[in-house]
């Protein structure tokens, strides 16, 4: 028998995912993939495995899962409620979940998109170059109770080590560069649009994220008649009632809604990210400025290895405390 990741229960939202398919806009599929890619190469930097491998990535709520085999795990993005037995996990590190043992992920405590690792990576056929669930373009579903994932084969041993959290999970500022149609905006409008603090809407999916404020839309002269043409994750569209709405992974790959501006793809993860209800604001950057934060992001992403630093684990968290030796060496005084 295969060596299985078993799920018991499932939120309406997981999805096994990767980095998504490259190659396939001329066919009218988005590259899709993991809404937050900063989540993957954490979890890689965790289990010293490569980014490229297929993970769970559990919107909102996790699930109930059981491994068949001893399974390295790490838990990245957004913060879930996670123990193991019973016992409390710290999120944004790696662990040992052993043969058998239970792993129960709980609703999101901060963020959107929590993601869950295993070494070895979730094992699943490659459809058009990749295991990702594409939801809109019918490629895969949402996991549910009953359902078996085969592991692919696990070359390394290291746990216990906890990632560095950063900022993304609560909103703020988000740089973007004009697109195409950013000039067709009046000046006034631009203006307004860097000013407004917008709130992230309910209603948003692994396709794009609404925007709302308080103030009146935006709006172009003759923005309804703009030819459709091809259109990337990241682009802010303007729908026909003056909210912007960012397209994210599973983003169609035409559109004629006008678009004022789009996202840095390094500032995508806090997009996706951000909770609803919290505040988004946008600022307006050079291309050079663009260009040097996309090269800061990969310096980053490939400097999280040497970032990694020991789990120490709260006494109070360790039910079976007086069977670890805690101190090494040590001598009983009548022997000095």
């Amino acid at each position: 028998m295969s060596d299985l990741l078993i799920v018991h229960s499932a939120g309406p939202n997981v999805t096994v995912q990767d980095r998504g398919r490259s190659g396939t806009l001329a066919y009218g599929l988005s590259r899709g993939g993991a809404m937050d890619r900063l989540a993957l190469a954490e979890g890689a930097a965790l289990l010293h495995q490569s980014d490229d491998l297929a993970v769970l990535e559990m919107a909102g709520v996790g699930g109930r899962f059981e491994a068949t085999r001893d399974l390295r795990i790490a838990l990245t993005g957004a913060e879930m409620r996670a123990t193991l037995d019973g016992a409390r996990l710290i999120w944004g590190a790696s662990h040992l979940l052993p043969r058998g043992a239970v792993l129960d992920i709980g609703p999101v405590l901060s963020g959107v998109y929590g993601y869950l690792h295993v070494g070895g990576g979730i094992d699943t056929p490659q459809v058009l170059g990749a295991r990702s669930a594409h939801l809109a373009a019918g490629l895969g579903r949402v996991l549910a109770a009953g359902d078996q994932l085969p592991l692919g084969a696990d070359g390394g041993s290291a746990t216990g080590n906890i990632v560095p959290r950063d900022t993304r999970f609560g909103g703020g500022v988000v740089r973007v560069v004009p697109s195409l149609q950013t000039e067709l905006f009046p000046q006034d409008q631009l203006d307004r649009f860097v000013r407004t603090r917008f709130i992230r809407d309910t209603r948003a999916n692994r396709m794009g994220v609404r925007l709302e404020s308080a103030g009146e839309g935006f709006h172009v002269p003759g923005g309804l008649s703009v030819v459709s043409e091809l259109i990337v994750p990241g682009d802010i569209q303007v729908t026909g009632d003056g909210a912007p709405f960012v397209l994210m992974a599973e983003s169609q790959t035409t559109g004629g809604y006008p678009r004022i501006g789009t996202v840095l793809p390094c500032d995508l993860p806090r997009v996706a990210q951000t909770p609803a209800g919290a505040v988004l604001e946008f600022r307006f950057v050079t291309r050079e400025d663009a260009l040097e934060a996309e090269r800061r992001y990969r310096s980053g992403v490939k400097a999280l290895a040497g970032q990694i630093k020991p789990l120490v684990r709260d006494p109070h968290d360790i039910r079976d405390l007086l069977s670890y030796q805690l101190i090494s060496g040590a001598i009983a005084g009548d022997e000095l």
